[in-house]
């Protein structure tokens, strides 16, 4: 008779027999038997908590106390011979907690603030991205339902549900972590699992100057056109930084103005007071009740916006955003997958034929050049860093064509061992819309955009409002005149000169 079945074997109110607490006593942690115990303590307190009617009505770090209780219970009373140090008894029951309470194996992922990405393919593949490479991890799953429960207990949260009928889902976690999910007959290997996290800090423009993604000189530019309501376009790759520089520019909206966001999964994290936060709702298990991002950027016509913050332009309402822009809505943000700037013009003009609404090509080409003033191209390098490769102003159409003109570029000088070297630059272009900001009256030095203007940034240290000081290449010091040895002819010369 094997120790799981010993173990399933024993009665719920009655202590193990001596040979199978003998038995379990030579369990090593994590060993399986060892994932034997914890299941069989787990299954004793799910048994627990369906017993007990007054569960809902305490909070979680009430539940957590009390499950801890439990399993110490447990152990002193019918797996008191069990050989656990404290650390060894911490553990077990931490697990069992976020078996209960939290997302299971995700939890200590989920609190490693250096991690990224988490990328679950079945449940004994887990990987994850710190610094931008991908690294496995030791850790799984039981096995594909355990992975799949995880996932209900995931997008149950936010009201959605994920089964055969809805094999996929897009959800949220309480920080503001997109996640993913898709589960069989989609997914042919399991139920798999993407989360995408952001950084507790990745929300300021000081991380961004400190991590080197923009410079000092790019930022104080952007920051004035946010405040004097140009409309911006973000454009990027999947993982290029596109929300998190979003949500660094959100914050020079002044604090006087009505936000509205609209998203498909609310990720923003705007630190403004008077926001309203809208998310779109999928159909309901008939296939009905389904609310687009084109039906909340309608409605939001009606609630008096100052600006409409849309998460992300996906489809058809990309054409109701520039009409927002082109009447009266200035200062509007969103973002939008593109390898370029000019990419990101073709998306526009694709995503506005979404509508349905049969317009000519030079009209819907008229309506982005009237509605959109600066788009900024993010990317991820192959080193994983994320850099602001462009700015770039669109100055308006010259024979059918959308005329734009880069303010600031990325210039890549080498490939070091790890890292991407390279700078931010000025083409030299003045922009236009500096005189916008004028009439703001929020000043700009004109030398930003001197071509020989050399960018600087923050230093990668506690002193976040540290300018990085500009070292001269060693290459160009002058050598130092060498030291003349004084002579008593001198001395004598000194003394008459005194005389």
């Amino acid at each position: 008779m094997s120790l799981k079945d010993r173990l399933n074997s024993t009665s719920n109110n009655q202590a193990p027999k001596k040979q199978e607490a003998d038995a379990i006593a030579n369990i090593a942690p994590l060993s399986e038997e060892f994932a034997f115990l914890k299941e069989k303590l787990h299954s004793l307190l799910i048994e627990k908590v369906n017993s007990t009617p007054s569960w809902s009505n305490y909070n979680d770090d009430e539940q957590k106390e009390l499950i801890r209780q439990f399993i110490e219970g447990q152990l002193n009373a019918n797996f008191r011979s069990v050989p656990l140090n404290k650390s060894e008894k911490d553990k077990l029951i931490k697990e069992i907690i976020q078996e209960a309470k939290g997302f299971g194996p995700l939890d200590p992922l989920l609190e490693d603030p250096t991690i990224s990405d988490i990328l679950v393919n079945g449940a004994k593949n887990i990987y994850v991205e710190k610094n931008g490479k991908l690294y496995k991890t030791s850790i799984v799953f039981k096995d594909n339902n355990h992975l799949k429960n995880i996932i209900e207990r995931i997008v149950s949260k936010i009201g959605r549900r994920i089964d055969e009928k809805s094999p996929m889902v897009d959800a949220r976690l309480a920080d503001g972590s997109r996640v993913n999910a898709i589960i069989p007959p989609l997914a042919l290997d399991g139920p798999s699992l993407s989360i995408r996290r952001f950084k507790a800090d990745a929300g300021t423009m000081e991380s961004l100057l400190k991590w080197g993604s923009i410079s000092k000189e790019m930022a104080e530019v952007l920051e004035a056109a946010v405040a004097a309501r140009c409309n911006i376009v973000i454009s990027g790759g999947t993982g290029a930084g596109k929300t998190t520089l979003l949500n660094s520019l959100s914050a020079k909206i002044p604090p006087g103005e009505r936000i509205i966001t609209i998203e498909d999964s609310a990720e923003l994290s705007l630190q403004q007071e008077h926001i309203v936060r809208l998310e779109t709702r999928p159909a309901n298990i008939e296939g009905e009740g389904a609310i687009t991002a084109r039906d909340l950027v309608i409605n939001s016509l009606r609630m008096r916006p100052d600006r409409i913050i849309i998460g992300e332009c996906r489809g058809a309402e990309t054409l109701d955003m520039l009409q927002a822009m082109n009447t009266g809505h200035d200062g509007s943000l969103t973002t939008l997958h593109a390898n370029s700037p000019r990419d990101a013009l073709s998306r526009l003009e694709t995503m506005v034929m979404y509508s349905g609404i049969d317009l000519p090509e030079r009209n819907i080409k008229n309506q982005i050049a009237s509605a959109i003033n600066i788009i900024i191209q993010v990317s991820r390098l192959q080193d994983g860093s994320r850099k602001v490769t462009k700015v770039s102003e669109i100055v308006g159409m010259e024979e059918g064509t959308i005329t734009m003109q880069d303010i600031f570029v990325w210039e890549q000088t080498g490939t070091g061992a790890k890292t991407v070297m390279g700078m931010h630059v000025s083409t030299g272009v003045r922009p236009k819309f500096i005189e916008r900001i004028k009439t703001r009256g929020i000043e700009v030095n004109n030398q930003y955009f001197d071509k020989n203007h050399r960018h600087t940034y923050l230093t990668r240290t506690t002193q976040v409002n540290t300018i990085q000081k500009e070292e001269p290449d060693p290459r160009l010091r002058m050598p130092s005149a060498p030291q003349k040895k004084i002579t008593h002819a001198d001395l004598d010369i000194l003394k008459r000169l005194k005389r």
